[in-house]
Order: C-alpha cells, then sequence, then structure tokens
C-alpha cells in the first residue's frame, strides 16, 4: 500500500473542517456565485499551478478551484501518494464540503485518471456526482497500458524516459539540485499510474468529454475512444493539435475549446 497522508477522518469542528478543505483546494473566482466549479487536477509531476491562469480564460460563471495535490508547491513537505486509491479516498473526504452547489471534474493524464476514480468514489458513497467529468491526454481506464512501468528504473534511466514525454521544463534537466528536489515526487505519482489496476463498475451516470492530441503516440484514438463504456449518458471525443502536453503547447486551441464546451453544459445543451 502506498503512504496515506490523511486517513479517513471523524467528526471535526467548523474551522477545523475550513482549514482541511483549504490545504486541498483554491478557488479562484472573485465574482458572486458560480454556477458550476471546475475542480481541475494535475498530470504526473504537475501541480495546480498549471490551471491558474484558466480562470480569466474560461467563461465567467464558471469557478476554477485548484487542487493541491501533497508533495508539491505549498505542500512540499508532505509526502506524496503512491497509490491511487488511498489518495482518492483522502480527496473525497476533503471534497464533500467543496460540492454543495454543481461541480465538475477535469484531469489531465494522471489528473484524468484521479477525476474517474474519484467520480466512482462519490457515488460508492451516496454523494452527488460531477455535472460532467472532462478528461484528457490519458487512455480509457478499462485499455491497458502498453509501456512498461518506469518509476522503479534507476535514476538516469528513469530520468531519460522522463525527457522521452516531452513535458518537463528543459531546466529539470540541466539542474542537479532539481531533480533532486522534484524526482521523489515524479516517482511517487508515476508509481500511481503505473499500478493502477482498473475494476469494472456500472457507468457513470454524468456525461463524459474527452480530449486528445493528434500527435500524441502515447493515447492513440482508440484508447480514447473506449472511455464511451464509462459513461451511461453523452460521450463526446475532440482530437486536438500537439502531443501529450496539448494543453500546453496548443493552449490557446485547447481553451477555446473547453470554454466551449463548459458554455454549453451550463446552457443545458450538452
Amino acid at each position: 500500500m502506498g503512504f496515506q497522508f490523511i486517513s479517513r477522518p471523524g467528526k471535526r469542528s467548523a474551522e477545523s473542517e475550513q482549514s482541511f478543505g483549504a490545504r486541498w483546494f483554491e478557488r479562484l473566482s472573485t465574482a458572486g456565485t458560480p454556477l458550476l466549479r471546475l475542480f481541475c487536477f494535475p498530470y504526473a509531476g504537475g501541480n495546480a499551478q498549471v490551471f491558474r491562469k484558466w480562470q480569466r480564460d474560461l467563461p465567467a460563471q464558471v469557478e476554477v478551484c485548484l487542487v493541491h495535490l501533497p508533495g508539491r508547491n505549498r505542500r512540499m513537505s508532505e509526502r506524496p501518494f503512491t497509490r491511487l486509491q488511498p489518495l482518492v479516498q483522502a480527496v473525497a473526504d476533503a471534497l464533500v464540503p467543496e460540492i454543495d452547489s454543481q461541480f465538475a471534474f477535469y484531469g489531465h493524464s494522471m489528473g484524468a485518471l484521479i477525476s474517474f476514480e474519484l467520480a466512482r468514489e462519490l457515488r460508492r458513497r451516496n454523494l452527488k456526482l460531477p455535472l460532467h467529468l472532462f478528461v484528457s491526454g490519458r487512455r480509457a481506464p478499462s485499455v491497458p497500458e502498453t509501456e512498461p512501468p518506469i518509476f522503479h528504473l534507476p535514476p538516469q534511466e528513469f530520468i531519460a524516459e522522463i525527457k522521452r514525454l516531452n513535458g518537463t521544463p528543459r531546466e529539470f534537466f540541466e539542474h542537479a539540485e532539481l531533480q533532486e528536489l522534484l524526482l521523489p515526487l515524479l516517482r511517487a505519482d508515476f508509481e500511481i499510474v503505473d499500478t493502477y489496476e482498473y475494476a469494472s463498475e456500472a457507468p457513470l451516470a454524468c456525461p463524459i468529454t474527452v480530449y486528445g492530441g493528434e500527435q500524441d503516440e502515447r493515447v492513440p484514438i482508440e484508447s480514447l475512444t473506449a472511455w464511451k463504456k464509462q459513461t451511461s449518458t453523452k460521450y463526446n471525443l475532440q482530437m486536438l493539435s500537439g502531443g501529450h502536453f496539448f494543453i500546453e503547447s496548443h493552449k490557446m486551441e485547447f481553451i477555446k475549446t473547453f470554454g466551449y464546451d463548459l458554455k454549453a453544459i451550463l446552457s443545458g445543451s450538452s
């Protein structure tokens, strides 16, 4: 089992409940009451900061909510998770007070996997499901991984594999100090992904929209279409320019498309 930073909590005071949630979530909207709260989950080795500027680019009725996972940024001193289910359970514990209104999940790559399993965990707890599940850069959970695990490789081999993914800033590969600082987090995140085992359950009763990169060799379109089996309602697949990290390399194209899809669900047409 991976390290579980927070066990299943008992009752907490209102003050401790607030601080508990504040460790995990950061709401960015300052405009009134949003119609939709969008929880954003990062990719392996990434952090919530990659979504910070999205608030100004997405519809004003959407409140972007950053999800801060242990081991990065303001939670750098905390040990990261190495298994998905304990992480999902901890997020679900913290999420309960945050889903008092309509909400949706978005996740890229590892974040897509977290979002999907979190929706299933909410269902197991008989809690409200997200209005919509948005995922990108991730093969459907039921599709087996074709690449061998890398989290356990020796340092230089592991770094070479990270470089091959072409999503890590150049500075990481140029500075040994930065590698020493970030390698434990990268290994932990890839251990989450590499050790994930899909368990068949009933499809989710919320729509799923999937985004893929047309040049993403690791996540071919056939592996994206299988997401359709994970919902009992609407499913939509959109292919965009770019490789695995198209949300960064072709950010404006992605944000424009994503914003249009968010407006559609807010208007009730999707």
